[in-house]
């Protein structure tokens, strides 16, 4: 009796640590993603009043959507491409700042910098150095003279896709960067001592060696780069508003634009159940694909 009641005190003494944790959890995420899916299947007027159940309606208006195909794979081939990118770039980044050289510590703060800046000011930045008459970017190559005259860089789908995931890398690099610093720091120096005893090289070492021990770093950095690329809003609007038209558009901006351009709360709430799942299947495809690694190692 005694015991029993030691584990129920011991059980609400749990229960008041993490129940703020839990609330918050529930009122920040899970709360909002209810309120999600049922306004995904209500019928919404223009103004915001709920006229009637709509069921599977909203989501069979958004499959008819003409642009939605070309929107996913232009999604898919962004966040790919983005996180690939991050990822290798910051391998080598990760393994510079991990050195020891004059000046580390104010590289290391250099490198914060894209990421503690505003994401909004650092596109809009860049949108003022790709503009045709006085962007910086213009001003060098043709000082350079591999451009003869100014090419309006954001007015073309291709080249406005390209520069705006060169953004998105720039600005996911430091997190990326320092999150495999961690995963570097942590691998013991023994390791390294004995497979030098061994004979191995520095190649050797790095592909048997440390990227296996990078393992659980590059899964923390890869799965919150998938999350954030995937539902990043602020590079792709100040930069293009995903025009021209939707030819720059990802799923997060044609949602925006459903919801504020066209008022259709119900097909804007469907495209966002779909963004939450999507994410979810390449975070689950991801993982997936990293355990079948192990089991074939």
């Amino acid at each position: 009796m005694v015991r029993k009641r030691g584990q129920r005190a011991g059980s609400a003494f749990v229960l008041l640590w993490i129940g703020p944790a839990l609330t918050l959890i529930l009122v920040v995420v899970v709360w909002p993603v209810i309120e999600m899916i049922r306004a995904s299947l209500l019928r919404i007027s223009r103004s915001g009043r709920t006229l009637g159940f709509e069921g599977l309606g909203n989501y069979l208006d958004l499959l008819a959507e003409r642009d939605l195909p070309e929107i996913l794979l232009r999604t898919l081939v962004w966040v790919v491409g983005v996180v690939v990118v991050t990822t290798v770039l910051s391998l080598g980044l990760g393994q510079l700042l991990n050195q020891r050289f004059p000046g580390r510590t104010a590289v290391r703060w250099a490198v914060i910098v894209p990421w503690a800046a505003s994401v909004l000011m650092t596109a809009l930045i860049w949108r003022w150095m790709l503009n045709n008459y006085f962007g910086l970017v213009n001003q060098v190559l043709m000082d350079l003279r591999v451009l003869e005259e100014p090419v309006n860089w954001l007015a073309h789908p291709n080249l406005a896709l390209l520069w705006m995931m060169w953004v998105a890398v720039f600005v996911s690099l430091p997190f990326t960067s320092f999150v495999i610093l961690a995963g570097l720091q942590a691998i013991p120096n023994e390791v390294y001592e004995a497979a030098r005893i061994d004979g191995a090289g520095p190649l050797k070492t790095y592909v048997t060696i440390t990227l296996p021990l990078l393992r659980p770093a590059l899964l923390v950095g890869s799965i919150i780069n998938v999350i954030n690329v995937f539902n990043s809003f602020p590079i792709i609007w100040v930069m293009t508003q995903g025009g021209p038209g939707h030819a720059t558009d990802t799923t997060t901006t044609f949602m925006y634009k459903l919801a504020v351009f066209d008022q259709d709360v119900g097909d804007s709430a469907a495209m966002a159940v779909v963004n939450f799942l999507l994410i979810i299947v390449m975070v689950l495809l991801y993982l997936r694909a990293l355990r079948w690694r192990e089991e074939v190692g």
